[in-house]
């Protein structure tokens, strides 16, 4: 196993879906903690006046806009921070859509960007970093997932599967990961008041606000947990019920979400 944790005096973080949400807090967080910042998302704009919050902290935020989708930009991205603030040690692949999917009106389309922003868009991330960790013989990544990734929700049909590629995936290469002295981490975290999950129709328990849990993940990304899920009492909830057959566990989850009462 890997014992490396990233520090701001050996390198750069980067962060991508930084202009928003858990990510924009999760970028301030850890420039108050005295990193350099490398943050990455579709708006440049939005990341140019981020990084101009900074002015007064130990760290410092550079904005890199790029399109997570676009494997050979993110390429670039990677090549550009190194080339820019020195060796990337802590990267967190953030970068990730909601859409809701109901069974009685599906599309395509939802789950063609779903997969192409939140599974894909993250392998076009890790690819390039761990070449370069590779090559410097270390390196922190963690790969945010959620709980969504544990088992099958009401409308998560799509946000769902690519979370439980993600952890899936991230088993599978810690394995490699861990004899190139790259640390590998999963986040899962469970509701966090964002724009995407204000279009849940149903009740979110333990929801949490993005700067609580930008502080949860950032005290994760200290440890050597190979998972960051939060908030524990929920995740172990939802763990129990992985374990449940599932004659019981869809009634239990439709009941508790409401769908038992939809026509």
């Amino acid at each position: 196993m890997s014992s490396y944790i990233a520090s701001p005096e050996d390198g750069v973080a980067w962060i991508t879906g930084a202009s928003s949400g858990i990510g924009r807090a999760l970028a301030m967080r850890l420039a108050r903690e005295g990193w350099k910042v490398a943050v990455t998302a579709r708006s440049q704009d939005a990341l140019e006046a981020m990084a101009g919050d900074t002015a007064a902290l130990p760290g410092s935020i550079m904005a890199f806009p790029g399109d997570v989708t676009d494997a050979k930009e993110m390429e670039n991205v990677v090549e550009a921070v190194e080339r820019a603030l020195g060796p990337l040690v802590l990267a967190v692949l953030n970068a990730g859509v909601y859409l809701p999917v109901k069974g009685d009106d599906l599309t395509v389309r939802d789950f063609e960007k779903s997969i192409a922003v939140n599974l894909v868009g993250t392998v076009n991330c890790i690819v390039p970093l761990s070449r370069w960790m590779k090559e410097s013989g270390k390196g922190q990544i963690a790969i945010v997932s959620s709980v969504a990734g544990y088992r099958g929700l009401p409308t998560s049909a799509a946000y769902g599967a690519t979370k439980a590629g993600l952890i899936n995936m991230a088993e599978s290469l810690k394995f490699d990961f861990d004899r190139m002295g790259i640390r590998l981490q999963v986040i899962a975290p469970g509701f966090v008041e964002t724009p995407a999950t204000a279009q849940n129709p149903f009740p979110m328990p333990y929801l949490l606000s993005v700067e609580e849990a930008a502080e949860r993940i950032a005290g994760g990304l200290k440890t050597r947990a190979f998972e960051i899920t939060f908030p524990r009492r929920f995740s172990y909830q939802l763990k129990l019920l992985r374990m449940l057959p599932y004659r019981l566990y869809f009634a239990i989850v439709a009941k508790a979400t409401g769908w038992s009462k939809k026509k």
